[in-house]
């Protein structure tokens, strides 16, 4: 992509290559087959299957306007990450491992960031939603007490009380997975824990989310590779005998001699000897 698509962005912002095609790679520019009136500055084209083509340069100005935003709060803690969605829950808990800001995975209690009276109540000063129609109750609760919001938006995601929307696919795991490691990795470097010069140590696949039975599976296949290393292999004794060695070079080999037949006739019958001793006597 040109630099041209970011004149916005000074340069040291501007994305590098493998950036763009991570996003590709994730299916970040995929939306969905509705669009919402207020998303079609986002929206770059419609396939003929139908589905909507976000445009990737304005989700990368937007994820460095949302770092700038995040950076300036001077707690971190006082950011919240929230995820209804199971796709974006692992990447909600990492995003706030490594930011220092708290996270809310999974349903989000009526009442948080309203009801003193609740064990949950937070007062956050920044909100960051997977989605704005799955997490629309914290959304609206954030209108109420003045909290800006950071959405992932969609091609059909609503923008009410929205204030930056990042259009990006908050349908997918792995799409959501790298825009928060993506959001991650650029507020560590503008507070200089990370250099610019040198990529970021953490990799991506720990934002993603992942199924309870594929790690089963996982796990099995790994134990019977274990079993199967662990387990004694059969020896087989390299020592042939003579005679089917001699067999197998193509050598006549001799028949084994029959067991020779008693000679009954050489010893003496028992009633017999016994006659001749009573002789003797």
């Amino acid at each position: 992509m040109s630099s041209s698509a970011f004149a916005s962005l000074p340069t040291v912002l501007h994305p590098k290559e493998e950036d763009i095609q991570m996003m590709l790679s994730a299916g970040v520019h995929t939306g969905t087959r509705n669009s919402d009136k207020m998303m079609e500055e986002y929206i770059w084209r419609r396939r003929k299957d139908g589905l909507h083509v976000l445009n990737i340069g304005k989700t990368w100005e937007k994820i460095m306007l949302a770092a700038r935003v995040i950076v300036a709060i001077e707690n971190p803690e006082d950011v919240v990450a929230i995820s209804a969605r199971p796709w974006g829950m692992r990447a909600v808990l990492k995003f706030a491992h490594y930011t220092g800001s708290q996270s809310i995975a999974g349903r989000f209690t009526p009442g948080t960031f309203t009801n003193q009276i609740t064990k949950q109540f937070r007062e956050p000063r920044l909100l960051i939603v997977t989605d704005p129609r799955t997490d629309s109750q914290a959304v609206r609760e954030a209108s109420y007490v003045n909290i800006p919001v950071i959405a992932f938006c969609d091609s059909d995601s609503p923008l009410q009380h929205v204030d930056v929307a990042i259009p990006a696919n908050n349908k997918g795991k792995h799409s959501i997975g790298l825009i928060y490691w993506l959001l991650a990795r650029e507020v560590l470097r503008l507070r200089g824990t990370v250099s610019r010069a040198s990529d970021w140590d953490v990799p991506v696949d720990l934002f993603f989310h992942r199924d309870i039975e594929e790690l089963k599976k996982s796990e099995e296949e790994q134990a019977t590779k274990v079993e199967e290393a662990a387990a004694p292999a059969a020896v087989y004794d390299d020592a042939m005998p003579d005679a089917d060695a001699g067999a197998f070079a193509g050598e006549p080999v001799a028949a084994a001699p029959a067991p020779e037949a008693a000679q009954w006739s050489a010893e003496p019958a028992p009633e017999a000897a016994a006659a001749a001793t009573a002789e003797q006597w």
